[in-house]
């Protein structure tokens, strides 16, 4: 690994992040939140994203998502992110404690992480460890007018990211997306995406494998796809879609009439589950608050119980 690209000094971590080591050794569950011992369902955090809408504080979002029913969130820590990432190791822990006191969890987090070079990208990832978070997102890659990076640039950059997550006993992830505009994402194609990771250990380098993009780019096909890169995929994302490409409550889309969640049971997925709300949850003209957001929560996670009860 590249020293001079590790950001944070010794000293410094371990200042600032005596809080998380005291977070996960007062409630255990944050130093085992990534897997679920083997039990399913898995645990079901919100891809708190969403809680950016609201302005909601740390304390805010943890009470919201205890009332929610769901296990935790996947925070997204990266810029304009619900948590900077110069701000990672004072702020991680403090939203890890507000979960904490509510016995939840921060069970994944979003970054944007391409590489070893990204700015405090170490900062991040030690922070990530001490709070007992095993699953984090990679940045996106994008390519604009069949321009971008090379594939293997992009493998030269994830092997030094490789070598940090086996030093750290970290996973990371990189999501399948459909294009968006002008820009379509490296790994998009699962095809691609087989290229991209086939060569790496799949506890370093995975998938987070997202069936609404995968329907969108692969229609009917995805299944095939799936099943090429089953030894890779860590993390599964949920997000109810119509083709083309419109995303809807969940029970709304076709994610109902496929057998994605019985597939992540045969693997034995017991990484969390992370539940995405991408859709305009609130009627055009109306303002959104915290009620319409609760309510809308229960309804879609009553229904992605309901899938993985007929699992």
């Amino acid at each position: 690994m590249n020293k001079h690209a590790l950001l944070l000094s010794r000293r410094d971590f371990l200042r600032h992040t005596a809080l998380a080591g005291a977070a996960a050794v007062a409630w255990p569950r944050l130093a085992s939140a990534a897997p679920s011992g083997g039990k399913w369902p898995p645990l079901i955090p919100v891809f708190s994203k969403l809680y950016q809408e609201l302005k909601l504080d740390f304390d805010q979002a943890a009470e919201l998502t205890a009332e929610a029913g769901l296990d935790g969130v996947d925070c997204p820590v990266r810029p304009k992110g619900e948590i900077e990432p110069e701000r990672a190791a004072d702020e991680m822990p403090r939203y890890a404690e507000a979960l904490r006191k509510r016995k939840l969890g921060m069970l994944l987090i979003t970054s944007g992480i391409n590489s070893m070079s990204t700015p405090h990208a170490e900062t991040v990832l030690r922070t990530a460890k001490k709070l007992g978070i095993r699953y984090y997102r990679l940045g996106f890659s994008t390519n604009r007018g069949g321009v971008g990076t090379p594939i293997s640039e992009i493998k030269a950059q994830l092997r030094e990211v490789a070598a940090c997550n086996k030093e750290l006993g970290l996973t990371g992830v990189i999501q399948n997306h459909s294009p968006s505009g002008k820009s379509t994402y490296v790994g998009g194609d699962l095809h691609e995406m087989y290229e991209i990771v086939k060569d790496f250990n799949p506890n370093q380098i995975g998938v987070a494998f997202d069936l609404c993009h995968a329907l969108v780019v692969h229609g009917d096909d995805w299944g095939a796809r799936f099943d090429q890169l089953k030894p890779h995929i860590k993390v599964a994302y949920v997000k109810d879609v119509k083709r083309p490409k419109e995303l809807t409550p969940f029970g709304e889309g076709e994610f109902k009439n496929t057998d994605y969640f019985k597939r992540l049971k045969q693997m034995k997925l017991t990484a969390p589950l992370s539940m995405h709300i991408e859709y305009k949850w609130c009627p055009e003209g109306q303002e959104k608050t915290r009620a319409a957001m609760l309510k809308m929560l229960k309804q879609n996670l009553s229904v992605l119980k309901g899938w993985l009860a007929a699992a």
